[in-house]
């Protein structure tokens, strides 16, 4: 009896691969003018127009520039002026986006790059303070930055990231790393201009194998792990094979 039960198993297996599995197409070729072998130029000219215009829209979103940090709320900033200690301090902005200096009083920093900031600071003072100051803005504690995760990963959520910094295969690990059933196929969704989302995808197989660049994330990235529909076809497959089987042996 168990030997016929694993045997219909066996089958059952070998008839998922074969549907699962692409069809093997006939191998003669066409007579070279009949129907059938334009039909087949034409459409593999279109395949490769198709391969080719993917390929080519997918390449501009792997390469995207980055992009400066932008100060937000909570981080922690440290800022000096050359040769005057006396205005050098180390401030955190507050919820309104502002932080407090000497002789400037409240200053704007939420949404400018430290760049920005060091000129807005150098700007100010120069009115009515200094003749040519020289601003330095470090960036100590990122704490404004927050991605989503979710999908098929442990522990979905939103979750703070450090800066420009956190790579996606990192952002994973946090959320307690990709499920069994996970497709190695990743979508990072990103504000873009006008408040839009781009779409991104990322092959997690090829970043863990050294063959593509582990990307960098950004604040408000929206990261979704698909479910591979094979892997969870075969897993249902073999659950219930698994349960039948099991079944068979109670006395």
């Amino acid at each position: 009896m168990k030997l016929a039960i694993l045997a219909l198993a066996l089958a059952l297996a070998l008839s998922a691969c074969a549907v699962l599995g692409p069809r093997e197409a006939d191998k003669s070729p066409p007579e070279p003018d009949s129907p059938l072998a334009r039909q087949s130029a034409t459409t593999a000219v279109a395949g490769k127009t198709a391969q080719t215009s993917h390929a080519a829209a997918a390449q501009p979103a792997a390469a995207l520039p980055d992009e400066e940090y932008r100060i937000g709320p909570s981080d922690l900033l440290e800022i000096s002026v050359f040769q005057v200690k006396e205005l050098d301090r180390t401030v955190r902005v507050n919820s309104r986006g502002l932080i407090s200096l000497p002789l400037l009083g409240a200053v704007s920093a939420a949404g400018l790059s430290a760049t920005e900031l060091e000129d807005q600071i150098a700007a100010k003072l120069k009115e009515d303070y200094l003749q040519d100051p020289q601003v330095s803005v470090f960036i100590k504690e990122f704490t404004s930055q927050r991605v989503t995760i979710e999908g098929q990963v442990e522990k979905a959520g939103i979750y703070p990231i450090a800066g420009n910094t956190t790579t996606l295969l990192q952002a994973l690990a946090i959320a307690g790393g990709v499920k069994e059933l996970a497709e190695d196929s990743v979508s990072i969704f990103r504000l873009a201009d006008a408040g839009k989302r781009q779409l991104l995808e990322f092959d997690i197989a090829r970043i863990r194998a050294g063959a593509v660049t582990d990307p960098t994330l950004k604040n408000n990235d929206i990261v979704v792990v698909g479910k591979d529909a094979s892997r969870s076809f075969v897993k249902n497959l073999t659950d219930t094979l698994r349960g039948f089987i099991g079944f068979g042996t109670v006395r």
